[in-house]
């Protein structure tokens, strides 16, 4: 028990105890009366702790740190999860290791489609999940009005540029600036330009239609079987100041989109090269992520193709079934 007199005319104070804390360092001797200043100057504060006051049961109690709780209510903490050891994960691999094995030397055709399928849906889902980061969000552009033309006017269009021996190329590198620049150079003489994409493969040279037109304001009249596109560029046509569409990339850094990538620039200093590393580097990212994502698609059509082929086919045997048991049915009847 601390107790003291008061020197104002308070009573008695009493302490039911005195809690020396970690956190409080005492430099001179404990002087008995509490209201004196001199006590709580040699007191220097070192820690951060909670300090509340409780009033429970009629009763003024202080603590430090965590406040105590009512009862009944109990503190929300989030479990940890236990670590599991190396051996416990090792097991746990072997065990999907085994059950996918399973399912691959299934004698069921379905299940080992429908193993294959999750599995390169799976893929499909986290290749789109890796290109969501290469994305750059580009400024609104305009709208693209093309003019509305007659079919005597595509007729003739169409034939003028059939008679046309110039063409400008779009190779395995895809629509870049300097594709929609030949188009408008070639523009400045001639009302209508071809468009060769070779090699294309099919459906292709559809998307690179639309993102000529796009790009060059122009008139797609006619799309040949042979990769060949023709475009207008229209009755008001005025030559832009900048060709080459600053949203589109130059040749040099669109080299990287070969499949045979070399990191060569005969005709540039070493200095321009280095310039472009990063990019190169960050743009065949993305290119093979690309690549596997077209190829996972496909993969994915042809597992649904052979699905609902099979599925078809389960349920011809199952008629051409009912159809013998029926007529071995009728026979044994017919017998007896």
């Amino acid at each position: 028990m601390c107790t003291g007199s008061d020197p104002r005319g308070y009573k008695d104070m009493t302490f039911s105890s005195c809690i020396l804390a970690s956190s409080l360092i005492y430099q001179k001797p404990i002087i008995h009366n509490p209201f004196n200043p001199q006590r709580w100057q040699s007191i220097r504060f070192r820690s951060n702790a909670l300090v509340t006051l409780n009033t429970d049961d009629d009763v003024a109690r202080f603590s430090i740190g965590i406040p105590n709780l009512k009862p009944g209510i109990q503190s929300r903490r989030t479990k940890k999860r236990k670590k599991m050891s190396r051996k416990a994960k090792v097991n746990e691999l072997k065990w999907y290791r085994l059950k996918a094995k399973k399912k691959m030397k299934s004698p069921n055709p379905e299940v080992r489609i429908r193993y294959k399928l999750e599995k390169a849906k799976r893929k499909e889902e986290w290749l789109i999940e890796k290109l969501r980061k290469y994305e750059i969000p580009k400024a609104p552009e305009q709208v693209h009005d093309p003019e509305i033309l007659t079919e005597e006017e595509r007729f003739y269009l169409r034939r003028t540029g059939e008679k046309k021996k110039n063409y400008v190329p779009v190779g395995r590198r895809g629509v870049f600036g300097g594709v929609v620049l030949n188009m408008h150079l070639h523009w400045k003489k001639h009302e209508t330009v071809k468009v060769v994409c070779r090699p294309c493969r099919p459906g292709q040279i559809h998307e690179h239609a639309q993102e000529l037109a796009r790009l060059s304001k122009g008139i797609a009249i006619d799309i040949k079987a042979n990769n060949t596109i023709i475009f207008y560029r229209g009755k008001n046509y005025v030559q832009p100041d900048i060709m080459s569409p600053p949203g589109t990339l130059s040749k040099q850094k669109v080299m990287v989109l070969d499949s045979n990538i070399h990191i060569h620039y005969p005709y540039a200093p070493s200095s321009r090269m280095h310039a472009y590393v990063p990019f190169l580097t960050l743009a065949l990212e993305k290119y093979r992520f690309e690549q596997s994502l077209e190829h996972t698609s496909e993969f994915i059509e042809k597992l649904e193709r052979e699905l609902e082929e099979y599925h078809k086919h389960v349920a011809l045997y199952q008629k051409n079934k009912e159809i013998t048991t029926k007529s071995t049915a009728g026979e044994e009847s017919s017998s007896d």
